[in-house]
């Protein structure tokens, strides 16, 4: 299939979009989609912020905040938090959001929200348009409904929705787990995986022939 070159852009897709809580007396909530994972251990996140945003001052003079999970059902009060202005209204009381006290920050979570994130900023680096806020995560909130049995988070129950490009997809639909292509069960079943380890094995033992340990 022919492909078409388009001009470099933020193509990446889905994205989360979370709602994330900073301040304290004043506290807002600032819709966020440019966030992710940057370590694992120590567990780091990210969230990169314009700095003509309100949210940004108060990011930087506490340096803390909360990143809070978007549901389906959270999805139009988190859209709206990212319309409007926390210089003009209270997002708390006009989207009806409960402050939770977070157990490690001082900025609050959003009771409504499922899984609250809270983290502490590390380093701010100026890229561009943005500025991104390297932080540690300290805590994880999780509503107990949530979890199974071994005490790991069921997504499948927690109806998150994702970014891309202007559009709010919905998630949920389960397709696998991590290294699920190299399970015998799998491999059983469509026979291509078996192929593919071979060629992997094959391609291991020629990089490495003539080296010793």
């Amino acid at each position: 299939m022919a492909k078409i070159q388009l001009k470099g852009a933020n193509l990446l897709a889905p994205l989360p979009v979370v709602m994330v809580s900073v301040g304290k007396e004043k506290a807002n909530i600032i819709t966020v989609a440019w966030t992710g994972i940057i370590c694992s251990n120590p567990p780091r996140v990210y969230i990169s912020v314009r700095r003509d945003r309100h949210s940004y001052r108060l990011l930087k003079e506490c340096g803390e905040f909360v990143i809070n999970f978007t549901t389906d059902k959270l999805l139009a009060a988190c859209d709206w938090c990212g319309i409007r202005s926390g210089r003009d209204v209270d997002k708390f009381a006009e989207m009806h959001f409960t402050k939770g006290k977070a157990n490690t920050v001082g900025a609050p979570l959003i009771e409504e929200s499922p899984i609250n994130i809270e983290c502490k900023v590390f380093d701010v680096l100026c890229l561009g348009s943005h500025d991104m806020f390297l932080s540690d995560v300290f805590a994880v909130d999780v509503d107990e409904a949530l979890l199974d049995d071994k005490g790991a988070i069921d997504y499948s129950k927690v109806n998150l929705v994702n970014y891309q490009h202007g559009e709010y997809y919905a998630t949920g639909r389960h397709l696998g787990r991590f290294g699920f292509a190299v399970q015998r069960k799998y491999i059983r079943r469509y026979g291509k995986g078996k192929d593919a380890m071979r060629e992997s094995e094959l391609t291991k033992r020629k990089n490495t022939r003539g080296k010793t340990d």
